[in-house]
């Protein structure tokens, strides 16, 4: 065992797998046991906390865990005091933040927040709530909801907030969005004592960065091959480019090499218009990390 070590929290649940694939994405191998809350990673100097989302923030600030992944909405809802270190924008479903909305039954008579007054709202985010009414003068009942909030309007509920993605449980369900509450992406979070601490402060940042450049690299792939001095002009013109392409020069004082990368949304498009440029050798080739 390392005399280092950074203690970090692991969110269990919905995030959990989608965590471990890009920690392992990034040279970080971690595997969960059943039976065990503690997964194994193959950094000595790293001990990892399985722990839900929802508590992730609470055990950063008290220090019980050095840092931890957990959503931005977990943050705001216990308030808690910690560092963000990173921003890490990816969930279970997307690469797109997801939503906290304000939700009511497609018939109801309620279109705007405000007619929320005197109301009951269900929601597992009391304090984020809470605080979205205050901010508007409205007084509701809000209370906590074990699960299957989809459901409980309009028997159990005139109103819920609900986090979604995509929206299709919400509409199964017939309900209809009056309002977002807010947007929420994944941080890297940090005690503060931690983060003052040299060590572990570098240990974050060296996590943060690899973790960014994978994330930076999804949907990129690289595309080299060689082109007549004369058609480059085109080709560059052609290529939409993360960066300006590379160009080098090859024995052959007539051709250059070029490398860049590219969408890989546009490969299909972008290879036939490079081999009618007159481009040869064009080679795609996968993009695991990306470091500016």
């Amino acid at each position: 065992m390392s005399e280092n070590l950074l203690k970090l929290g692991i969110p269990a649940g919905s995030l959990q797998e989608a965590t471990a694939d890009l920690f392992q994405k990034a040279g970080y191998n971690i595997k969960f046991s059943s039976r065990s809350y503690y997964p194994t990673i193959d950094d000595d100097e790293i001990e990892c906390l399985l722990i839900r989302a929802q508590e992730m923030a609470r055990y950063v600030e008290q220090g019980i865990l050095d840092a931890g992944i957990t959503g931005y909405d977990w943050i705001c809802e216990t308030n808690a005091d910690v560092h963000e270190v990173d921003e890490l924008v990816f969930s279970k479903v997307s690469r797109r933040p997801v939503r906290w909305v304000l939700c009511v039954p497609e018939d109801s008579p309620v279109k705007d927040v405000k007619d929320l007054e005197g109301k009951r709202i269900a929601t597992e985010a009391v304090g984020l709530t809470k605080g979205y009414l205050a901010e508007h003068g409205v007084n509701a009942e809000v209370e906590f909801s074990w699960g299957a909030t989809e459901v409980k309007p309009p028997r159990l509920a005139d109103a819920i907030v609900e986090v979604t993605e995509t929206g299709s449980s919400l509409r199964a369900n017939n309900l209809r969005i009056v309002a977002e509450v807010l947007q929420s992406t994944t941080r890297l979070i940090a005690n503060n004592a931690a983060w003052s601490d040299k060590w572990k402060r570098t240990k974050l940042e060296n996590i943060a960065l690899m973790l960014q450049s994978c994330l930076a690299a999804e949907g990129k792939v690289g595309l080299m091959m060689n082109v007549r001095r004369q058609d480059l002009p085109l080709v560059l013109e052609t290529l939409t480019a993360l960066q300006d392409p590379t160009v080098s020069s090859l024995s052959d004082p007539d051709w250059v090499a070029v490398s860049t990368i590219i969408d890989e949304a546009v490969v299909r498009s972008i290879i036939p218009a490079l081999k009618d440029i007159g481009a040869t050798g064009i080679v795609e080739f996968p993009i695991s990390k990306i470091i500016d």
